[in-house]
């Protein structure tokens, strides 16, 4: 059965994911100090449609985790925490608009695009850097990052990997596009 139309994961891929989750929540205490598995399942199994879009930050090679917690309103906070971008997001350019501009040699799909589809939203630059307080991420691959619209405007996004120690943000034409470079998102639930 192809769920990616409906937004419905099956019960064996429910329970699946959340086994995946679990088992990374725990691996990766530090990111997420003080919370408790069981209540962020509680809250997972409530949310069906944010439940398909982990499980599409899995599927697409995310490895989505838990990065913080808005007490206020009770939200947790996914990111994508594969050691580099992720591999089933790789290869595309910026936007929609980007995407038509291209004349031959067109990716499959765009960056925003793709996330808008999957429904997570790219990493801002800040978020992109708190997330590399977390561990170091993006050593051989770059992820797009959501770009201001005066920069979008003139033709531009912006990106950013970690070297040297160090993270990075850079910028190219909104309709390129490479193997090594992809997204990140965040989601909250």
């Amino acid at each position: 059965m192809d769920n990616s139309n409906n937004k419905y994961l099956s019960p064996e891929q429910r329970e699946e994911l959340l086994s995946t989750l679990k088992a990374r929540f725990e691996k990766n205490i530090s990111r997420h100090k003080g919370l408790e598995w069981a209540k962020v399942q509680a809250k997972l199994e409530t949310n069906t449609a944010k439940l398909w879009s982990l499980n599409e930050m899995e599927r697409t090679g995310g490895e989505p985790d838990i990065v913080g917690h808005d007490e206020k309103t009770g939200e947790y906070t996914f990111y994508d925490c594969s050691a580099e971008s992720p591999k089933g997001r790789r290869s595309l350019c910026y936007d929609g608009a980007a995407l038509e501009s291209r004349k031959e040699y067109k990716p499959e799909n765009s960056a925003v695009d793709m996330a808008a589809t999957i429904g997570i939203e790219l990493l801002t630059e800040e978020q992109y850097r708190d997330l590399q307080k977390l561990g170091n991420f993006d050593l051989k691959t770059s992820s797009w990052v959501n770009t201001p619209a005066d920069i979008r405007k003139l033709g531009g996004a912006l990106f950013c990997d970690r070297r040297y120690n160090t993270v990075f943000l850079y910028h190219n034409g909104a309709e390129s596009y490479y193997a090594a470079r992809g997204f990140r998102g965040s989601l909250k639930v």
